[in-house]
């Protein structure tokens, strides 16, 4: 029988591949002051989370070294200094700096969302990063406006497919580029105008012809070097090149200030878990209010996180495996065993 002080969590003892994961028994975190304690039904794998898993992205300063940037399930106890607009039961999702891959976790509480009533906890943990993400990219960032062009890379990935119902949900036209025609199609069906196979045509050329040579007004981008040259050829006059993450690396070969400056570009960069704690809890704010009444079924246009698979707690790995391989479109979610 399991201590009541221990809980089950992902675990590698040394970075490297999916196969170094596993459960392993751990201490149950203690809500210090302003904290909310919630026992968590499902997290959802990102990046950072195989970033970190292999020893290139260590986790905040005073953050949990468990896995996990988003969780969701119901609150189940409170530290010193609560505000108490939460009750013991009410079914929640979070945005954390970690911990979310375990049977329990510390959050702050300006950092938790309600689940919809219609939604299923499984459901909600795909939202929390991937949709703050793309809400800050698009509007804390990136200022889209009605009525621009916003090119959205790896768009049938959990960021990409939430920026291309936001963009749409805000008036503005967004295409993807993505490596596979099922990709596409997804990224079609949830409002992308055009989408275009990166490993099958050159997307600078083809987003010039979309949008008749003047090219898009936001771009974002999460791919880094390798696409600087076709970005730069792509990009509006005035328009805003929004960096979130370097999946080829950050290095770059030639005069890419040049000719940003002659485009009056501007390069914007930006990472969502290092944020202070009042930065998120603005980004929450306001996702809360803005977009979060989309994901219910009465209100139009309505919103839908995009789930690609579901992986018990122990098949941890195979989840990784599977997102190190470009295999998912949408999210790929870790559910907690029932029994906890």
């Amino acid at each position: 029988m399991q201590d009541k002080e221990k809980m089950l969590a992902a675990h590698f003892d040394s970075p490297g591949g999916p196969e170094n994961l596993y459960v392993k028994e751990v201490m149950k975190p203690h809500p210090r002051e302003g904290e909310v304690l919630m026992k968590v039904s499902a997290s959802a794998l990102n990046r950072a989370d195989l970033l970190q898993r292999r020893g290139k992205y260590p986790p905040p300063k005073g953050a949990s070294d468990i896995l996990g940037l988003e969780a969701a399930g119901i609150v189940a106890g409170f530290g010193p200094g609560c505000k108490k607009q939460w009750k013991i039961g009410d079914p929640v999702m979070a945005l954390l700096s970690g911990g979310g891959q375990a049977e329990y976790v510390t959050v702050p509480e300006g950092h938790l969302i309600p689940v919809p009533n219609d939604m299923s906890l499984v459901q909600a943990a795909a939202i929390p990063e991937a949709w703050l993400t793309a809400f800050q990219l698009l509007h804390f960032v990136g200022k889209v406006q009605s009525g621009e062009t916003v090119l959205i890379h790896a768009g049938a990935s959990g960021v990409g497919t939430a920026a291309v119902q936001l963009a749409r949900l805000e008036g503005a036209i967004p295409i993807v580029t993505a490596g596979t025609q099922e990709k596409l199609q997804m990224a079609a069906k949830l409002g992308a105008a055009a989408g275009f196979n990166y490993k099958e045509e050159d997307f600078s050329e083809k987003v010039l012809e979309f949008t008749h040579g003047s090219g898009v007004g936001v771009i974002l981008d999460c791919i880094g070097g390798s696409y600087w040259e076709k970005n730069i050829s792509c990009l509006s006059t005035d328009g805003r090149w929004v960096v979130y993450g370097l999946l080829t690396g950050g290095e770059i070969h030639g005069d890419l200030l040049t000719r940003l400056l002659f485009k009056r570009g501007s390069l914007l960069t930006t990472l969502l878990r290092s944020r202070e704690k009042e930065y998120k809890e603005q980004l929450v704010k306001a996702f809360t209010e803005r977009v979060l009444p989309h994901f219910s079924r009465n209100i139009s246009p309505s919103l839908q996180p995009v789930i690609d698979s579901i992986y018990p707690l122990h098949k941890i790995g195979e989840a990784h495996k599977l997102m190190e391989e470009n295999k998912n479109v949408g999210k790929v979610i870790i559910e907690m065993p029932s029994s906890s």
